[in-house]
């Protein structure tokens, strides 16, 4: 079941990032992203990472979606009415491509745990005993905040010059 339950929320997720980059109405995109977002939530609760699923909706999926919408609106960008590629043989298209795409990434990723890719990950004891030592938040900040702090101030960053390059843009239509 569980398996079952990853190819869905893959197939979510591959199909709402490819509607995210052809959809021609930005609210639909924006819905795409949310889907894909709420996607996602669902995979780490599936690989038991219950604080970042939590974070996921709540932070992404809640305050930036509507930071997104906020911008959507100040632009006056949704009054795109004419059909996108969500409509008929499209959708059923991407979801198959979706599907697909995921089937060939869970089989390449199955293995014996000798995969290069499994290298970086501690497996589930290494994470038990960072879990116990560091608890859930713990093992998500040090990294965070030591390892990946400049990544995470550019994002920061990078969100509030887009922000701050909408009000420009909406300002110069006023």
């Amino acid at each position: 079941m569980v398996d079952l339950l990853f190819y869905v929320f893959a197939a979510v997720v591959l199909g709402g990032g490819i509607g995210v980059v052809l959809a021609r109405s930005p609210v639909g995109s924006l819905l795409f992203m949310l889907a894909t977002l709420f996607a996602m939530a669902g995979i780490f609760v599936l690989f038991e990472a219950h604080f970042l699923a939590a974070i996921q909706v709540m932070v992404y999926a809640g305050a930036i979606m509507v930071l997104f919408l906020f911008v959507i609106m100040l632009l006056n960008l949704g009054h795109d009415f004419r059909k996108d590629f969500t409509h008929g043989a499209g959708m059923i298209a991407a979801f198959a491509v979706a599907g697909l795409l995921a089937g060939l990434l869970a089989r390449q990723l199955r293995g014996t745990g000798d995969h290069p890719l499994y290298a970086f990950f501690p497996g589930p004891e290494g994470m038990d005993a960072l879990l116990a030592e560091r608890g859930a938040v713990g093992a998500i900040a040090h990294p965070l905040f030591t390892d990946y702090v400049v990544a995470f101030e550019l994002t920061g960053i990078l969100l509030l010059m887009a922000l701050v390059g909408a009000i420009a843009i909406a300002k110069q239509r006023v």
